[in-house]
């Protein structure tokens, strides 16, 4: 973890290109496509990265990371540290202060107040904060005044950024969302779609699953930026389609994860449009284990922690999935040079990379046929398995995509050969991962036996990210389907490494816990990764000052991009 490092090239670059632009809104409006339309502008409120990305245009954090990794001050003046005095020798506090100044969109000055009802608004009971880990171990929020914030933590944290820093965690207007808490943060559907923020953009029109149009903010902090006057972010349709409308036909400037196969990006790249950037951060494509029963016979239980998994439940079975599973081949069909096989939730950065799981990389399908045997699931005369009485038949689901469609069919042949029947189930990508409480398609509910997507998470520092796999961290219905633990994994001594974690300093201590808690997951067949993807978007040749960042929000420098002359 780097802190206030020196400015990088690509950060000089954006800096020159930036003094090419004339004033605030003189280029007129950027078109992006985000074939996963957004729901929500509420990042609290849902786990999806097409949420996150599209609420960043707006609603900020204290400090966000740059496409290096290093942590960078965005609304605060500077990253506290030991060394500057902002963080207590004892570990035990963190002390952020505001840059003088700050508005909201909306004229109103920006306080630490609005810093301490943030993380009120997320730690409220009921109210399902996707983004709870993030607030781990606070106990308390002070505002000695109106620029000054002091967090508190239960124990000593020696990575005290989780609160309020990355595009996961942004500050909140205190005045929009005060009557949010609780129950009521669905509820609030004005604050949810419009939210006032200090970003270079404000929401004029929120259209759910299908469009946002933007405006500058005319009480942005910097009066030269946004070079857009007009931002459209266009959601829907599928990431071929957003490819050719940025590589081949120029319709729009800028498309997010082109989940596409490679032969397929280059012969669009070649048409002259437009370009693809790309790079290697965290995103792992995985199966998620579902460890309780989805049986909508269930009612109101189903899916809940009440009701363990009749099938997945047994370790064999987890394993012999894992062991099935041909990654090297994956791989080389979907993501060709832009993606790795891997054994692992946790890829990267390198010293958190184990090598303790590297033998899923070899397909054993007859290792998994003896597996299932010994465990006593025996095949019937249709070749599927059968153990007292439950036969070995999954629901598998996804998001609509090429890629995943074929690594479903894939999957479904390979699982079929050691006795497993699979029906298949692709579900619209901006419901998917849309959050909603209401729906029973969302990947949070996973009303599936097992479901497959990609996550990551910001920074380079895992600590909030392990945590995901918490025992309170599963969705149910008393936290509104919120949370990062979609499979219920539930244990223990996982938990006591979260709290291990947490308040260890020594660098080399952190790997090493980290890849225990990756090697747990990993060996209880909880999460069957697949594929280490790169980050894969476009842009056209006309837009400038585009720099990919995979450690926040792909949009994080947004009011850096300029049409180029």
């Amino acid at each position: 973890m780097r802190v206030n490092a020196t400015q990088s090239a690509a950060a000089a670059i954006i800096a020159l290109a930036s003094t090419a632009q004339a004033e605030r809104g003189a280029d007129g409006q950027v078109n992006i496509l985000y074939w996963q339309a957004p729901s929500i502008m509420n990042p609290y409120l849902s786990g999806g990265t097409k949420d996150l990305e599209a609420a960043s245009l707006v609603i900020e954090p204290l400090a966000r990371y740059d496409e290096g990794g290093n942590l960078q001050p965005w609304l605060a003046e500077e990253v506290p540290t030991v060394g500057n005095g902002g963080v207590s020798e004892d570990l035990k506090t963190i002390t952020w202060t505001l840059k003088e100044g700050l508005k909201w969109s909306d004229g109103s000055p920006v306080t630490s107040e609005d810093v301490k009802f943030t993380w009120e608004y997320c730690s409220a009971d009921g109210g399902g904060c996707a983004q709870r880990e993030k607030y781990n171990d606070v106990t308390a929020v002070d505002t000695p005044d109106d620029r000054t914030v002091v967090v508190t933590f239960g124990v000593a944290k020696p990575f005290p950024y989780g609160p309020f820093v990355g595009g996961q965690a942004p500050i909140i207007q205190k005045a929009q969302f005060a009557d949010c808490l609780g129950p009521k943060a669905p509820e609030c559907t004005e604050a949810n779609f419009n939210p006032i923020g200090t970003g270079p953009f404000v929401v004029t029109d929120f259209r759910p699953n299908d469009v946002i149009q933007f405006e500058a903010n005319e009480n942005y902090r910097d009066p030269d930026k946004p070079a857009f006057q007009t931002a459209v972010l266009k959601g829907g349709g599928d990431a071929t389609a957003a490819g050719r409308a940025v590589l081949e036909t120029g319709e729009f400037d800028y498309a997010w994860n082109l989940q596409l196969a490679p032969d397929v990006l280059a012969n669009m790249q070649a048409a002259g449009k437009g370009q693809i950037v790309s790079t290697f951060g965290t995103l792992v494509e995985r199966i998620m284990i579902n460890f309780t029963d989805p049986d909508p016979a269930l009612g109101d239980e189903r899916g809940t922690s009440a009701h363990p998994h009749p099938i997945l439940t047994d370790k064999a079975v987890r394993q012999a999935l894992s062991m099935a599973i041909d990654r090297v081949l994956l791989t080389e069909i979907g993501y060709g040079d832009a993606g790795r096989p891997t054994c692992n939730v946790l890829p990267a950065p390198e010293i958190y990379a184990s090598t303790a799981n590297d033998a899923c990389k070899t397909q054993d399908i007859e290792g998994a046929k003896a597996l299932l045997e010994d465990a006593g699931w025996i095949a019937g005369a249709d070749g599927v398995r059968v153990k007292d009485g439950k036969r070995l038949s999954l629901l598998y689901q996804t998001s609509t995509n090429a890629v995943r469609q074929d690594f479903q069919a894939l999957i479904k042949q390979w699982w079929s050969e050691i006795g497993v029947e699979t029906e298949l189930r692709n579900i619209d990508a901006s419901v998917f991962f849309g959050g909603d409480p209401g729906s029973p398609d969302t990947f949070q509910k996973f009303f599936a036996d097992v479901e497959m997507y990609a996550n990551n998470f910001d920074g380079t520092d895992p600590e909030s990210y392990m945590a995901n796999w918490a025992c309170d961290q599963a969705p149910s219905p008393e936290n509104q389907w919120q949370g990062n633990n979609m499979g219920r994994f539930c244990s223990e001594d996982y938990d006591a490494m979260i709290a291990e974690f947490s308040s260890t300093a020594d660098l080399e201590d952190r790997a090493r816990i980290a890849k225990s808690m990756n090697d747990m997951l990993m060996q209880e067949y909880a999460i069957l990764p697949l594929v280490d993807r790169g980050r894969v978007s476009a842009h056209s040749n006309a837009l400038g000052g585009v720099v990919l960042n995979i450690w926040d929000s792909e949009l994080w420098n947004i009011a850096d991009w300029h049409r180029v002359k």
